[in-house]
């Protein structure tokens, strides 16, 4: 049987992508040159969430994009089933920009790593950054993220559940055991 707990509700994930909004500003020196591109499914939802907010913020429309890596992880070859290939969009070009990659759990690293091989085939960026809105532990590779939602250590056998509003759910994160 799945037990399940709530760690995050909605509030705490608007206090989350308000306070990260303003760390991208602050460690950017403002928005120029910024492009911020979300990796399919919860971090699309996230970057844009992030967008809105930093627009809130500052009065500028940031240039938001969608990432789809599954032709890119390293298990492709390996999964039972057929990856979803889902949509991807870069609204801009990203040689010399300031991208903030964003997504909704950082886990093992690998699906970040999957990110950052599928963006270098849209250009060069002068820098990537991550955000995650939960950073679980168990890393892979020496990956980490610039800003953080929330440290959530987890054991293996434990799983994060992301749900948003975008996908028809109740805003929370949610910890199965």
């Amino acid at each position: 049987m799945v037990m399940a707990k709530e760690l995050l509700n909605k509030k705490d994930m608007e206090r989350i992508i308000s306070r990260i909004a303003h760390e991208i500003i602050e460690k950017n020196k403002g928005t120029e040159n910024l492009c911020v591109v979300g990796i399919q499914r919860g971090g699309v939802h996230l970057a844009k969430r992030l967008a809105n907010r930093i627009k809130d913020i500052e009065n500028v429309d940031i240039a938001v994009g969608s990432l789809d890596i599954s032709l890119y992880r390293d298990d492709i070859g390996i999964r039972k089933e057929q990856p979803v290939v889902r949509k991807t969009e870069i609204p801009c070009d990203i040689t010399d920009k300031k991208i903030v990659l964003v997504d909704d759990v950082l886990f093992t690293g690998r699906s970040i790593r999957a990110a950052m091989d599928a963006l270098m085939d849209f250009g060069r960026p002068a820098q990537i950054q991550l955000a995650v809105l939960i950073d679980r532990g168990h890393k892979e590779l020496p990956i980490r993220a610039d800003y953080v939602g929330k440290n959530i250590p987890t054991s293996m056998s434990e799983s994060i559940e992301v749900q948003l509003e975008e996908e028809g759910l109740e805003d929370r994160v949610l910890l199965q055991t």
